[in-house]
């Protein structure tokens, strides 16, 4: 039996035995499968089951009552008691809430597992939800779907005035007085006169590694998106959560920060029409021509090979500061002028950057997209680079996995940079991986500036029926908040979590989709005005003063036993001390004012954070003191 069902199929003791076997992998509370199985086609073939078992007092509606189960592209809809959507896998089950008095109506579904009864929206239901505004449901209802409802309706009433008032009735019991209205228009209508394009209107084409996902379009008020019908067998990557609005996975990848005061562009419209290139090896133009002329993003060589010590070796050929102090950003800016030069998201200031075989680096206007330049701030944030650097190596110490970085002496007399390598491209010619990474922003349906908003432990609620490996990622996810507090990381925000996902051509579902590797981590309170910073995502209601326990909890919240919570935690503490009074840092990063003075600040607050935090019991624990390591 390839779904278990604590309740139903096997009992809760016997389900935690299987797990811990090896035998079952845990979706959910209550939801498992076997663990041989293709889990997901398990999910998608048993939707409306899981569905049922999950909210059993919710209803099929929109076009899951048509099609009695998900759309194509993997969404299930229903209407229950709450607004919600839970995402298992490759399955997205999208919940409205019900109207006061709901036209249902019975059917049957069949399985692997059996035949079972379900309830779903009434015709006329169905044809009032085709019309509510601003509704995920209502997109989901296509012209066809609209055409055959209203057909069904005519042939039960007799015709389209009668059916229009019995969908009126339903319309008024619930005060769905414009959904009434469209609804009538619709089953009165005429043939349409001839429609005049509004100029503003205009298309974008979305293609993943080259390959077009579908149009985006704009039609002067709102956004729709529609996939491609004729497009290769992929998993869905792009989902409109919000009709008229942009998918939150095209949200992720749009400048912030400095690149978006830089680009000087009011709205979405302007960034998406004026860039082509993006993270996740997305490229998104007007004419589809366009598409077949940007290079694709793979690595031609490793840093590691033109890196010592921590510092690049290669030749940095990017800009430079020039006579003027502030003629370094100046300078920067102007590649983003070319719509060629890839866009980024995040506060930063960053550069995308291309490593030759010779090892120079250079930006990668017009060149494959294979590093990230992050240089030296102002006011205060010269030593950014170098504080990220450290936070990256200790980050690598503890055993969680890191892009290859390194510091990048910058021309000039300027303050170093740092340069880290991207994990989410193709490696070589021969590897013909989809590769896409999703922060925890889109996956939770949440826009940029909410990115502080979240919990880890609703970070773990959606990473575990995500990810392929739960177990693994919910341990290196722990890990990673332990190690922000340990570094006082103030900026562990829902924008720096992600899943990396992984799919290969012509298969439906992602092969892998991992927590992403570690980035955008350091020190945040050596800064000005950061010296009381607190942890951006709260975890057991705090986000400050946090205890071993609040970590054990958190741990077994998101499914993790006591015990191995306890195991993670001491090996990660252990660990954590080696890594950092084994710190080599490159001498010639430190002769900069204040380096040194800021990676003492580092060190100590790393030190003073793991004192506190005893790795057997929660007790206070006395460090000694240390000096900072150089290498040549």
């Amino acid at each position: 039996m390839p779904l278990h069902l604590v309740g139903e199929t096997l009992d809760k003791s016997r389900s935690h035995y299987l797990a811990e076997t090896g035998k079952l992998v845990q979706l959910m509370r209550g939801i498992y499968v076997d663990a041989g199985d293709d889990i997901d086609q398990v999910v998608l073939s048993h939707a409306v089951r899981i569905a049922r078992y999950l909210y059993p007092k919710a209803y099929l509606s929109a076009a899951s009552a048509v099609l009695l189960g998900p759309t194509s592209d993997g969404r299930l809809y229903l209407t229950g008691q709450r607004v919600q959507r839970t995402r298992i896998r490759g399955l997205e089950i999208v919940q409205n809430k019900a109207p006061e008095k709901p036209s249902t109506a019975s059917a049957v579904v069949a399985d692997s597992m059996g035949e079972f009864p379900v309830v779903v929206s009434a015709f006329r239901q169905r044809l009032l939800e085709a019309f509510r505004l601003r509704s995920e449901h209502a997109a989901s209802i296509d012209a066809g779907m609209r055409q055959a409802i209203a057909e069904r309706l005519v042939q039960e009433y007799g015709d389209p005035k009668a059916a229009a008032d019995a969908v009126w009735t339903l319309a008024r019991e619930n005060e769905w007085y414009r959904e009434g209205e469209g609804a009538e228009k619709f089953l009165l209508r005429r043939a349409p006169a001839t429609v005049v394009r509004n100029e503003a209107a205009f298309e974008l084409t979305v293609a993943w590694h080259g390959i077009a996902l579908g149009e985006l379009a704009h039609d002067g008020f709102e956004w729709r998106w529609t996939a491609a019908k004729d497009a290769p067998v992929l998993p869905p990557l792009i989902r409109q959560t919000t009709p008229g609005r942009l998918p939150p996975f095209i949200v992720s990848l749009l400048p912030e920060g400095w690149l978006e005061s830089v680009l000087k562009d009011p709205d979405d419209r302007a960034l998406l029409r004026t860039g082509k290139r993006y993270m996740s090896n997305i490229t998104i133009a007007e004419k589809k021509a366009d598409l077949a002329q940007l290079p694709g993003d793979m690595l031609a060589a490793r840093l590691e090979a033109f890196a010592s010590n921590g510092v690049f070796t290669g030749t940095y050929a990017g800009p430079g500061r020039g006579g003027i102090d502030h003629d370094f950003e100046h300078r920067l800016a102007q590649l983003f002028e070319s719509a060629e030069t890839p866009r980024l998201s995040g506060v930063q200031i960053k550069a995308p950057m291309n490593l030759s075989l010779e090892g120079v680096l250079k930006p990668a206007t017009g060149l494959p997209f294979t590093h990230i330049l992050k240089p030296a701030g102002t006011s205060g944030f010269e030593a950014l680079p170098l504080v990220e650097w450290i936070g990256l190596a200790l980050a690598g110490g503890v055993g969680l996995e890191v892009p290859a970085n390194a510091l990048v002496l910058m021309p000039d007399g300027m303050h170093p940079a740092l340069i880290v390598e991207r994990f989410d491209i193709r490696t070589s010619t021969q590897d013909e991986s989809m590769l896409a990474m999703e922060d925890m922003c889109s996956v939770l349906d949440l826009a940029p500036k909410d990115k502080y908003t979240g919990t880890i432990e609703r970070v773990a609620r959606a990473l575990r029926p995500l990810s392929t490996d739960a177990e693994s990622d919910l341990r290196t996810l722990l890990k990673r908040a332990v190690l922000a507090w340990l570094i006082a990381d103030g900026d562990m925000h829902l924008k720096n979590l992600a899943v990396l996902k992984t799919a290969q051509p012509g298969q439906q579902a992602f092969a892998s989709v991992r927590l992403a590797p570690v980035y955008d981590t350091l020190t945040t309170s050596v800064f000005p005005r950061l010296a009381h910073d607190h942890m951006a995502l709260k975890l057991n209601g705090k986000d400050q003063r946090l205890r071993r326990a609040d970590f054990v909890a958190v741990a077994t919240l998101a499914g993790l036993r006591a015990g191995d919570a306890h195991e993670t935690l001491d090996e990660i503490l252990q660990v954590f001390a080696k890594a950092l009074e084994g710190l080599q840092f490159p001498s010639a990063c430190l002769t900069q004012p204040n380096a040194e003075a800021a990676v003492a600040k580092v060190l100590g607050i790393c030190r003073e954070r793991l004192g506190g935090f005893d790795p057997v019991r929660d007790k206070p624990r006395r460090s000694g003191r240390g000096r900072i390591a150089r290498t040549a």
